[in-house]
């Protein structure tokens, strides 16, 4: 599977015969240890230390006002689009999907069980990460031409950094978060829709295609208040539905699980990938691949989820920030790790083929074929609310490059590649993905850094008032207006 089919990429009898193998160069050199990998995990320990560990202080207030105090008054009150939960489960559904269920084996099957420990130690870090640039989207969102909020790294890198430095950073994100969309957010999950429909179910991928194309067009087309609607009320449904399956399966093999963990940590320094080799070659593999699935899978570091935080109603950053913050958690600490756990402890993930070992292990561990069955509707939904998501992603970048007028072509054009993927075959999918979940994370990691200062000072200023968030949000209008910084 490749994200770069219907973006001009040819056929794959047609291929240049180092496409492959281009792409793989690529990968290896942003994901290597010089590059991207001390980038994001830098720019996390960074912000860890500048905000005083706010994802271990803040976590349960943070939980609690996303979850339960959702209505405090502030969305009567407040500027925005859509709620504070809207906004994070529409985050939400960019990233609990195919990076979840077939992400995770992948890691494993190439790094070996040690490569959890590392998705685990991007997501502690890149908390820290989302916690910024969702602070930053809100800090220094505007308002378009047709009266909605937009926000994210190609906003506040050219409205915070002066000069031109910060406009060559914004840029470069929107057009990289739009290759990113149309690979990562539409094409490649709907042909792992299709493809897990055409398995289980025998169905027409054509006819998933028109479907699919039909039926997220139609929610696109409502913007981003269809949008949060849509995955308020079934994104969380869907996750609790598969994170249900995988703790009957850890319930019943509840004495491999010691076994599993100790197997984790002590490959994420050892190595015991399938991949054969010295165990410095595979624990570096551990690494690579942990992390590059892991921002893959929660999108920390990347900015995007920083966009959907840019809409929502609120009255302070911090507070949006907080709420987006617990995105990583539940996506990781949660989802990723209860796959994680079953595909290990099931033994699943000695097979040969990652694509299936979810399933796989599902399928051993629960009676009869009820296992594969909630893997395929599990991955179905949470690939369709993953394009919805990314749709979003898509437009606000259009918005910044072109301007309103783009929006209905954009979404047009988005809505054909969401067919396209599904009767296509596409090849070198996770490479690409890699590659361009890269190329988002550098311009949004530099700015966090260059901004640290900035989002430390702010933080701080509001958590000494409000501590617990519990005070109404309508106390809370506005934050100071001189935050540029040289670059």
């Amino acid at each position: 599977m490749s994200a770069l089919t219907g973006l001009g990429a040819a056929p794959a009898a047609a291929r240049p015969a180092g496409f492959s193998e281009a792409l793989t160069a690529a990968d290896d050199f942003l994901w290597g240890p010089w590059l991207l990998i001390p980038l994001l995990l830098g720019t996390g320990i960074w912000l860890t230390i500048r905000l005083r560990a706010v994802q271990l202080r803040k976590l349960f207030p943070a939980l609690r006002f996303a979850f339960v105090d959702r209505s405090d008054g502030e969305a009567d009150t407040a500027e925005g689009d859509i709620s504070h939960y809207q906004a994070l489960t529409t985050a939400l559904a960019a990233t609990v999907g195919v990076g979840n269920i077939i992400g995770v084996a992948t890691a494993i099957h190439l790094g070996g069980p040690g490569a959890l420990f590392w998705m685990w130690v991007t997501a502690f870090f890149g908390m820290a990460s989302k916690y910024s640039e969702a602070f930053l989207a809100v800090r220094f969102r505007t308002t378009d031409a047709n009266g909605q909020k937009s926000g994210g790294p190609q906003y506040y890198l050219q409205h915070a950094i002066k000069g031109r430095v910060g406009t060559v950073l914004s840029v470069f994100f929107a057009v990289a978060t739009l290759l990113a969309c149309f690979g990562i957010g539409s094409m490649t999950q709907s042909n792992s829709v299709a493809a897990q429909l055409e398995h289980s179910f025998g169905a027409d991928p054509a006819l998933v295609g028109i479907i699919m194309a039909v039926a997220i067009g139609g929610v696109l087309l409502g913007g981003i208040e269809s949008i949060g609607r849509v995955t308020a009320a079934f994104v969380p449904m869907m996750i609790v539905f598969y994170v249900g399956g995988c703790l009957y399966i850890l319930a019943i093999n509840i004495t491999a699980i010691p076994a599993a963990l100790a197997l984790v940590f002590a490959d994420a320094f050892t190595g015991h990938g399938a991949v054969g080799g010295f165990a410095g070659s595979t624990m570096l593999m551990a690494i690579k691949f942990g992390m590059a699935r892991g921002i893959f899978s929660n999108e920390s570091g990347m900015g995007s989820a920083a966009i959907a935080a840019a809409a929502a109603k609120t009255n302070h950053p911090v507070r949006q920030g907080l709420v987006s913050m617990t995105q990583t958690f539940i996506d990781t600490f949660v989802v990723v790790t209860c796959t994680g756990l079953v595909v290990l402890s099931t033994g699943a993930w000695t097979g040969d083929d990652p694509a299936t070992m979810t399933a796989t292990a599902f399928t051993t561990g629960l009676p009869g074929q009820w296992g594969h069955y909630i893997v395929s509707v599990a991955l179905i939904f949470l690939g369709c609310s993953t394009i919805l998501g990314w749709a979003y992603y898509g437009e606000r970048c259009i918005v910044r490059l072109v301007g309103v007028h783009g929006v209905l072509p954009f979404r047009l054009f988005f809505t054909v590649l969401i067919f396209l993927g599904t009767v296509t075959s596409l090849d070198d999918v996770w490479t690409f993905a890699d590659i361009a979940n890269g190329l988002m994370a550098i311009p949004n990691l530099i700015g966090l850094v260059l901004l640290s200062g900035l989002i430390a000072r702010e933080t701080k200023a509001y958590l000494e008032q409000d501590p617990y968030l519990r005070r109404p949000g309508e106390e809370f209008t506005s934050v100071p207006e001189d935050a540029e910084v040289e670059a």
